[in-house]
C-alpha cells in the first residue's frame, strides 16, 4: 500500500530532525512525506534545506493556517492521489525501524480498518504477570500485565469513579483510560481512540471527515474528537508492535494556565461530542472527576519542583469549569 507521512511542526527544527533521521531508517519507507510547518521563523525551513530527505515536500503556512487541526487539514489536501494510507506522527516522535512495516500489516491483516495507531513505549513501565492476577489497589492490570497506578487513578478507585471502559474508549462520562493504558504486548487491540501524534487512516476516511478547527493552535484532545467521530463508522485498531518514543519537547506548548483551561473546556467538549445526551449520574461523575483532578493539581503546589506550573494550570482548571456554567462550546448535537 502506498502511504504519505504528515508530520505537523511548529518551531521544533531540531526534534522534527531527529524524527525524519528514524523515518530514513525505516524497514519501509513512506511513498510521500509532508511537512507542514506553522513556525513564525524559518529555522525549521533552514535545516531541512541542510538535511535532505527522500520524497518530502515541505510547506511553511500562513497565519490563517496555523494550529494543529489547520495544518492537519492542510497537509491532507496536499496528499497524493495515489496514496491510500495516510500516516500522522508528532514532530517530536523517534520511530522504532518497523514502525511503518507493522502499521501496513495491520491494514493488511484487518480489512475492515478505518484507522490504526501505533505504541509509545517510554512513557510507562510495564509487568508480565500472566492471566488470573489480582491487582492491588495501587496498580492496573490489563491483558496479563501490570503497571504501578498514578495517585489519580487511585483516588478514582477508592471514590468510585474510576473508569468503566477498557483502554482507548470512552465512557458515559468520559474521562476514559487512553490507549496508552494498553500493555506492550505486541498484541493489535480494538480501540474508538487514537492517538493523533501517532495515528494513521485510510485516505478514504478524509472524503468525510476533517480535524475540527473548533482546537485552535495546540488542539487539546483534537484526536479524541476526531477519532470518536470516525470510530462510529468503522473500526480502528492499536497495533503494540509499531513502536515509537514520544519526547514531549516543551517547545511549542501553552503555558500551564492556558493548558489548564483546554483540559476542562476540551474535555467537556469531546466528553459532549461523544454522549451528547448524558445521564444526570453521567453529569455527575463527569464533574466530580473534573473537580478531583483540579483539587490535585493545585495540591501539587506543595511539591518541591514546578509548584507555580501546578498552580497556574489549576487555575485554569478552576476558571474553565466556572466557564461551562454560562458559557459552554458549541457541539452541534
Amino acid at each position: 500500500m502506498k502511504f504519505t507521512l504528515i508530520i505537523c511542526t511548529y518551531q521544533r527544527p531540531l526534534p522534527l530532525l531527529k524524527l525524519l533521521q528514524s523515518v530514513h531508517l525505516q524497514s519501509v519507507y513512506p511513498d510521500e512525506i509532508l511537512i507542514v510547518d506553522g513556525s513564525t521563523n524559518e529555522d525549521t525551513k533552514s535545516i531541512l534545506t541542510k538535511n535532505a530527505f527522500q520524497n518530502l515536500k515541505y510547506f511553511l503556512v500562513s497565519y490563517n493556517d496555523r494550529g494543529l487541526t489547520k495544518q492537519r487539514n492542510f497537509g491532507i489536501k496536499k496528499v497524493a492521489s495515489s496514496s491510500e494510507i495516510v500516516c500522522f506522527l508528532d514532530d517530536d516522535t523517534v520511530l522504532e525501524h518497523n514502525y511503518f512495516e507493522e502499521i501496513l500489516k495491520t491494514y493488511a491483516k484487518h480489512q475492515n480498518a478505518l484507522g490504526v495507531g501505533g505504541y509509545i513505549i517510554n512513557e510507562n513501565s510495564w509487568t508480565f504477570v500472566g492471566n488470573n492476577y489480582k491487582p492491588a489497589l495501587k496498580e492496573f492490570y490489563y491483558d496479563g500485565w501490570k503497571i504501578k497506578e498514578g495517585s489519580r487513578f487511585v483516588l478514582r478507585k477508592l471514590l468510585g469513579l474510576d473508569s468503566n471502559q477498557p483502554p482507548g474508549y470512552s465512557s458515559g462520562y468520559s474521562h476514559g483510560r487512553s490507549v496508552g493504558f494498553l500493555p506492550p504486548s505486541d498484541k493489535t487491540y480494538m480501540v474508538e481512540q487514537l492517538m493523533g501524534g501517532v495515528s494513521s487512516f485510510k485516505k478514504e476516511v478524509f472524503d468525510t471527515f476533517q480535524f475540527s478547527t473548533y482546537f485552535e493552535g495546540y488542539g487539546l484532545y483534537e484526536d479524541a474528537d476526531f477519532t470518536l467521530r470516525v470510530s462510529k463508522k468503522g473500526q480502528l485498531y492499536i497495533n503494540t508492535a509499531a513502536k515509537l518514543n514520544h519526547y514531549h519537547d516543551p517547545a511549542g506548548r501553552p503555558n500551564q494556565y492556558q493548558y489548564g483551561k483546554m483540559v476542562v473546556r476540551n474535555g467537556w467538549y469531546v466528553w459532549r461530542i461523544k454522549n451528547p445526551n448524558p445521564s444526570i449520574i453521567d453529569k455527575l461523575k463527569w464533574n466530580c472527576i473534573t473537580i478531583l483532578l483540579t483539587f490535585i493539581r493545585f495540591s501539587n503546589v506543595f511539591a518541591k519542583s514546578k509548584s507555580k506550573e501546578a498552580f497556574t494550570e489549576a487555575l485554569g482548571r478552576t476558571v474553565s469549569w466556572w466557564s461551562l456554567w454560562f458559557d459552554r462550546p458549541k457541539t452541534n448535537n
